[in-house]
């Protein structure tokens, strides 16, 4: 099965990297999500590369989220209000900051509260890194592109951005941080000194139980296979796509964190890219995938697609990869089928299912 090791074997092995703070395991991380799904993750992959100067920028609130990072050794854990105030304070000892958190929620109606989190707080960790000569790595996301009717090309420039048409709040939130990115950039204003942007396309995997309705479809399916119930899937009000048909690029979120260690080690590569395997796959076969994990057959009821949202249903997303293999990143990512089997016999199906 490829991907998703978390002990990233390529660490120290491309000419004028191995003495990279990132390969050798000192220097400080911040990780700003880093009790969130994909934060967590990365954590456990830093970690297990031996890094101990992880500092978690989140909140915890009152549910199960800290079980997430429970296994992890953190050196710190810093309010995202306190976050600025704390880089200042440790300037001198901060390498990198993958900068993961954001308010993430698709249905969030709040367009003031996406702006402040998710554009002006992620311009002010810009504006440090690029102050103080810290690399950025941040978290964008495949809503940019809308309907896909501009294609899902992870084309970096001014004019390409501004073709894309998000269809949420969500979305375009990410997609304004992009734009202004690509705008500096392009300008010539002072950068971090590696800047990489990251177009997550569906991901799924543990850790992501606090998302409620906003888990990846894989942990909404598990408690009704489990239980031999069918499955619920939206129908499609689409002639192009039957029942069950709509395509994603499902995603195993250790494929996200090996590709966010070889960025680790590669302090030379910008730029934004595409973070997907590059084959969409149906709901029909992830639904497929998940049941035959337990040695079931899968079983679907189809309902109606909410009409809050059906005007803004995307039908279809798949990664393109070519820049991200073009920059030199070559390992395989994991089919869904073994993505799903190993999310649901290791983790959702066990006593612990944290990472």
């Amino acid at each position: 099965m490829a991907g998703g090791a978390y002990g990233w074997d390529g660490a120290g092995t491309e000419a004028g990297h191995d003495e990279d703070p990132c390969a050798r395991g000192d220097g400080m991380i911040v990780v700003t999500g880093g009790a969130g799904f994909i934060g967590s993750n990365l954590l456990a992959g830093l970690g297990a590369r031996g890094h101990s100067e992880l500092v978690v920028a989140d909140r915890l609130g009152t549910d199960e989220k800290w079980r997430n990072i429970a296994k992890r050794e953190i050196a710190d854990f810093v309010s995202p209000e306190r976050l600025l105030d704390y880089l200042d304070t440790h300037a001198g000892e901060v390498e990198l900051i993958f900068h993961m958190g954001a308010v993430s929620s698709t249905t969030e109606t709040d367009a003031d509260l996406m702006v402040a989190t998710n554009f002006h707080f992620s311009l002010s960790l810009w504006d440090w890194c690029a102050r103080h000569g810290a690399r950025l790595i941040y978290a964008s996301s495949a809503a940019t592109y809308g309907d896909g009717a501009q294609g899902f090309d992870d084309d970096p420039s001014v004019e390409a951005l501004a073709r894309l048409r998000p269809l949420n709040r969500y979305g375009w939130s990410k997609h304004l941080f992009d734009r202004r990115v690509a705008r500096l950039a392009s300008a010539g204003a002072p950068t971090p000194p590696q800047w990489v942007g990251l177009k997550f396309f569906n991901i799924y995997g543990p850790n992501e139980y606090h998302k409620g309705s906003m888990k990846s479809m894989v942990a909404q399916i598990y408690p009704n296979a489990a239980e031999d119930k069918p499955a619920r899937l939206f129908k499609s009000h689409n002639p192009d796509y039957p029942d069950g048909g709509q395509m994603r690029d499902f995603t195993w979120v250790g494929d996200c964190v090996d590709v966010m260690m070889w960025l680790c080690d590669t302090p030379d590569k910008s730029g934004l890219f595409n973070l997907g395997t590059g084959k969409a796959r149906s709901f029909a076969d992830l639904v497929a995938a998940a049941f035959r994990a337990l040695g079931k057959e899968p079983q679907i009821k189809y309902i109606d697609t909410p009409p809050e949202i059906r005007d803004t249903y995307q039908y279809f997303t798949q990664a393109n990869t070519s820049r991200l293999r073009a920059a030199g990143y070559d390992k395989p990512f994991t089919s869904l089928e073994d993505g799903v089997t190993r999310y649901v016999r290791d983790y959702l199906s066990a006593p612990d299912p944290y990472l």
